[in-house]
């Protein structure tokens, strides 16, 4: 379990296929305190630490993680936000996120505003996935605040904090994230869908 508040960005430092699974080494401030097995959100998407040397860990993505997510797309010095799981008795200072990406997204619009940004995303409607204005979603692993809610579309707007401390600040339009909508809605969509 995840917060959406993002501990580092991490640099991609190596990439290997093997079978249908990719390697990602990752060299991160925050690789010293990490263990062999243990949960690392990757732009938002959990995979579990296999190995550590250094200042750099590796993790594996499998087929069905690099199918539905943009991980398959990273290459040698991508930024990618990182978090580890949250710890019992923490704050949830961002929303309930499980690191279980739901689908990408292209980023469509950036509109830079008087100390803010405001960036909007499209995504695939057809998958019943919901956002709902001033709710919560996760782009790239960080915990937003919906604006402007549109059937297959919508805006967050980013203080400079946080497109200084995530990846934000690297994407242009046509830049495809990973979205985890908010797990509460998914249920209710769930429920409504079944009752119709």
């Amino acid at each position: 379990m995840f917060t959406g508040i993002i501990e580092d960005i991490g640099v991609v430092s190596n990439l290997k296929t093997e079978f249908d699974n990719l390697h990602i080494s990752i060299k991160s401030k925050i690789t010293s305190e990490l263990k062999i097995d243990q949960s690392v959100a990757h732009n938002g998407v959990c995979l579990t630490v296999i190995n550590i040397i250094g200042d750099e860990y590796t993790v594996t993505a499998i087929k069905e993680t690099l199918d539905k997510t943009s991980l398959g797309k990273l290459q040698i010095d991508d930024k990618v936000n990182l978090e580890r799981a949250m710890k019992l008795g923490d704050r949830l200072d961002g929303h309930i996120v499980q690191g279980h990406v739901d689908q990408t997204a292209e980023c469509v619009n950036i509109k830079e505003e008087n100390g803010s940004w405001v960036f909007t995303f499209k995504y695939d409607s057809a998958l019943n996935n919901i956002t709902i204005e001033k709710g919560s979603v996760t782009v790239n692993g960080t915990s937003l605040t919906v604006v402007n809610s549109k059937k297959d579309m919508f805006s967050v707007a980013i203080i400079p904090y946080t497109y200084e401390h995530t990846n934000f600040n690297t994407f242009k339009k046509g830049t495809t994230v990973n979205l985890e909508f908010d797990v509460l809605g998914k249920y209710v969509a769930k429920l409504v869908e079944l009752n119709r």
